[in-house]
């Protein structure tokens, strides 16, 4: 998979976090791991795996929270995350609403999210319905992963549930 593109959605600022929610250890997570520590930010992963598994070497510096059932919510701070990455966990969890709340609390003001599925596997119209629904503003279909459908939208300062 070429991520150089995909990688240039991304700016990290030194001492950002990233959250990656997802259920496999790829190339993404590696990739945006080596971006963050270029500025000493941090990846933090919430790994939903049938048993716990340990990270890779490449990815030690990473936070890992591993979570066993695809009904449990992740844990986050408040405002503690500069972007959140959903990939391939929209259509396998049992309430992917309570994760978008989890990810609007869990982002500071002006933040992104990222939502990335298997192409062909995500109602793209109806994923950007369902940001707006949850304050998620100006919602964009990206195509520039090939293999993947990615919608980023973003948590405005000041909007819908406020801060």
């Amino acid at each position: 998979m070429d991520l150089k593109q995909f990688l240039e959605l991304f700016n990290p600022l030194p001492g950002n976090h990233y959250l990656l929610v997802t259920d496999t250890i790829d190339e993404v997570a590696f990739a945006l791991e080596e971006l963050l520590q270029k500025v000493g930010g941090e990846l933090h992963i919430a790994l939903y795996e049938d048993t716990p598994s340990k990270l890779p070497a490449a990815l030690n510096a990473a936070k890992l929270q591993s979570i066993q059932n695809l009904s449990q919510p992740f844990r986050a701070l408040p405002r503690d995350n500069d972007i959140v990455i959903f990939k391939d966990i929209q259509q396998l969890h049992k309430n992917f609403e309570q994760l978008l709340k989890i990810a609007y609390t869990t982002l500071a003001n002006n933040a992104d999210i990222i939502i990335m599925q298997k192409s062909d596997s995500m109602d793209v119209e109806a994923t950007k319905e369902l940001l707006e629904c949850y304050e998620f503003r100006a919602p964009n279909a990206i195509d520039l992963l090939k293999g993947y459908d990615l919608v980023m939208a973003k948590k405005m300062h000041m909007w819908g549930n406020g801060l």
